[in-house]
Parts: C-alpha cells; sequence; structure tokens
C-alpha cells in the first residue's frame, strides 16, 4: 500500500497545509480517505488518477472531512476523463450521508447519481465490518468527536493493518483497535493545552502510541500551532518509535 497526504491540516486555512484528505493506493484499488473542499484539487495536483477512483471513507460530517464530496462527484460528471468509465464509485460513511448528499443534490437539480457509471452511497454503522475494496476488510469504530465519526480499520492480510483515526478525542478503545498497526494515521491537532477534549494534543497521542504500538505513526490534523516546531522531535521525547509529522504531497509506503 502508499498512502499521499494530501491534506494534512484543518478548517483554518493554512498556505502550506490543505483541509484534511488522503489518497490510499492498494493492489486492489484506491480509496480516498476524507474529502475536504480542497481535496480535487489537490488529487489533481499530485498527478493521481482522480477519474478512476474506487471507493470514498467519509469519517464524519464536519465539513473540511465532507465539504468537498458533491463538488467532486459534480465534477466527475462533466470530466472527460469518466467519459470511458463504467465501474462504480462507492462512497461509505456514517449513517445519514446519503441525506447529506441528497440535500445538496437537490437544492439545484444537480444530478449528482446521474453519472455515466453507478454511484453507491454505503452507510455504515460504528463496529461493523465490511469490504471497502475487494479482498479488503474494513472495520469501524465510534470515537468521541461528533456523535457520528468513526475510525477505520483496514486489514490487508493477517499481518498488516491500516488505520484512520479521522478526528478524535481520547478514546480507552482506540489503542486496542489500532494494536500494532503496520501504519497509524492519528490526528494531533494541538502540541498542548488543547482548547477542546474532542481533539487530541501530543500528550494524549504518545499515550496512545505506547498502548498500541504502530510500525509507523503518522501525525496529520495539524493546527498553527505546530509551525516551526519539530513535531518528531518533541514525539520522540514521550514515545521512542516511529513518529513522522504528516506534510502535504508525503508519500509513504505502507
Amino acid at each position: 500500500m502508499k498512502l499521499t497526504i494530501l491534506g494534512s491540516g484543518t478548517s483554518v486555512p493554512h498556505p502550506e497545509r490543505a483541509s484534511p484528505a488522503h489518497w490510499l493506493e492498494t493492489n486492489n484499488g484506491t480509496l480516498l480517505l476524507d474529502v475536504s473542499a480542497d481535496a480535487p484539487r489537490r488529487m489533481a495536483q499530485e498527478n493521481l488518477d482522480w477519474s478512476n477512483l474506487d471507493a470514498i471513507w467519509i469519517s464524519h460530517f464536519h465539513l473540511d472531512h465532507v465539504g468537498g464530496l458533491t463538488p467532486f462527484l459534480f465534477s466527475l460528471k462533466w470530466a472527460p476523463q469518466t467519459e470511458s468509465r463504467n465501474k462504480p464509485l462507492r462512497i461509505f460513511g456514517p449513517e445519514g450521508l446519503r441525506g447529506i448528499v441528497d440535500a445538496v443534490n437537490d437544492s439545484n437539480n444537480y444530478r449528482l447519481f446521474k453519472q455515466r457509471f453507478d454511484v453507491e452511497i454505503v452507510e455504515v454503522a460504528p463496529d461493523k465490518e465490511f469490504e471497502i475494496l475487494p479482498n479488503i476488510a474494513a472495520t469501524t469504530l465510534s470515537t468521541p468527536h461528533t456523535r457520528e465519526s468513526m475510525a477505520l480499520r483496514l486489514k490487508v492480510d493477517e499481518s498488516k493493518l491500516f488505520v484512520y483515526t479521522s478526528d478524535t478525542g481520547v478514546s480507552e478503545d482506540l489503542a486496542p483497535f489500532a494494536k500494532e498497526a503496520a501504519l497509524l494515521l492519528m490526528e494531533c491537532s494541538f502540541r498542548s493545552n488543547k482548547p477542546v477534549s474532542k481533539h487530541l494534543e501530543l500528550a494524549d497521542a504518545m499515550r496512545l502510541a505506547h498502548e498500541c504500538v504502530p510500525a509507523k505513526l503518522v501525525l496529520t490534523h495539524l493546527y498553527a500551532e505546530w509551525d516551526n516546531v519539530d513535531l518528531a522531535a518533541e514525539a520522540k521525547a514521550l514515545w521512542s518509535g516511529v513518529t513522522i509529522e504528516a506534510k502535504d504531497g508525503m508519500r509513504l509506503e505502507i
């Protein structure tokens, strides 16, 4: 698998960090993890095969994670790159996702589902296992961020796990969920003294890393207070494992 960081930032505009989006390439297809408003442009900038994207995962309904979904569907409808596409695009997310897309679709008769190919929305409950790509099992976990927010774990084979927390507060369930992941993509919004409980700061993230021991820990969803800070060095002082600061355009092998 290969992970491309499209957006390592937050909802707040930043000159070097786009809003949340991550591209996961596997031997079984491609998966977009969250779709900020920046995501369509970032996929094009990184020369990714966005017109043949297989699946999308929406972790929750904050606009910096779902706000680019309907514009992306609208662009696919008219893009010459999709003229020969016939395979479906599957969009997975929490219960209520279809209603959000329908509300935008009906607001101006956009006909987002009238594509050259099928667009399928699959609503998933917490603690469920399903096939997100062929032969790739996905499992969800409810997280303390919004009512619907969920972390996602992908099992590629018996020995390779990828986990994406998306936005979350501290949860005792996250460590066993992410235990010994080959790569754990985790939010770390704040450096310290976080102003809200429903995000993580560095000390929270390092406690979780101690408990689940990922082979690689990638910290993302970074506010501007991380600017000009050596995140990896600060993490090293709290946990001896491999910690990587997500940066837009970064590509990582899993």
